[in-house]
């Protein structure tokens, strides 16, 4: 089995966004695996799939689908048992479950995750929002932020931001700079939730290195000179400690993680609110 290449189809009647962030979870959980995606998306139609079984048929391997139609689950599957590879239905176990506890049927039509609703426009509405407000960009109007992320260089707060506008969280970001300080209009928040992030001084002096060297800079200043960093992170530290802000250290999460800790605190904050109300 060393060095063999497996094929994985993944079929949608819709984007393929959900099938394929699923699929990217589920490889990352082995290790030295060559896996090849073979990935179909929009298969509404019986010529559609039938380019699909052609291409599982020239290329054999397991196949994750999100399919509504039974007509075309049917030619499928029975497409699968004939190659015997497996294909797995991967919404109907989570869909059949909601169901029988709400006591409604599912409505069988491809893509309404996608649908123009009241979600959609407030992810664009956030997304605008954040990129109107990247990088200290207006901070007198932070305070119609829904999150505001303060942090050194380097410690992925353009990212982060923008992880969490996709999500329909509106959100500020300004650089921490040694001795520089904050604008008042920053310092006196009191609508946002407020995110202090710092990183491993190591981990930053590769990152700001890496980025000097991207924008042809080879000299070494205190941007990346190992004991200014760690001054830097100390003096981040106390500020978001004396303003009582919430501190994610990122060392060692995907902007994902950081983003989902953010969100959990986001909702705590909003619920003590709604309580208190």
């Amino acid at each position: 089995m060393e060095n063999e290449k497996f094929n994985l189809h993944l079929v949608s009647d819709s984007t393929g966004e959900t099938i394929i962030s699923v699929a990217r979870a589920c490889l990352a959980q082995f290790e030295n695996v060559a896996v090849e995606h073979h990935v179909h998306t929009l298969i509404r139609t019986s010529a559609r799939m039938d380019r699909v079984i052609s291409a599982i048929e020239a290329h054999p391997g397991p196949v994750l689908y999100t399919l509504v139609d039974d007509e075309l689950r049917t030619k499928l599957d029975e497409t699968c048992r004939q190659l015997a590879v497996p294909s797995i239905p991967l919404l109907d176990r989570a869909i059949h479950m909601m169901a029988n506890f709400f006591g409604v049927d599912a409505r069988a039509q491809p893509g309404r995750q996608h649908a123009l609703d009241k979600d959609y426009f407030s992810r664009i509405e956030a997304m605008d929002y954040t990129l109107a407000h990247d990088d200290g960009l207006c901070p007198e109007e932070f305070e119609s932020a829904d999150v505001v992320l303060i942090g050194v260089s380097r410690s992925s707060k353009t990212p982060t931001s923008v992880y969490l506008a996709n999500r329909g969280v509106k959100t500020a970001n300004i650089p921490f700079v040694p001795g520089q300080k904050l604008p008042e209009s920053v310092l006196n928040l009191s609508r946002p939730l407020v995110i202090g992030l710092t990183k491993d001084p190591k981990q930053l002096v590769q990152l700001r290195r890496n980025r000097l060297r991207s924008l042809g800079v080879i000299n070494e200043t205190t941007y990346t000179d190992i004991d200014a960093i760690k001054a830097e992170v100390a003096e981040a530290r106390r500020l978001f400690s004396e303003k009582n802000w919430h501190m994610i250290d990122v060392t060692r999460r995907s902007i994902e993680e950081t983003a989902a800790t953010i969100i959990n605190q986001l909702e705590k904050k909003r619920q003590r609110e709604k309580e208190d109300a």
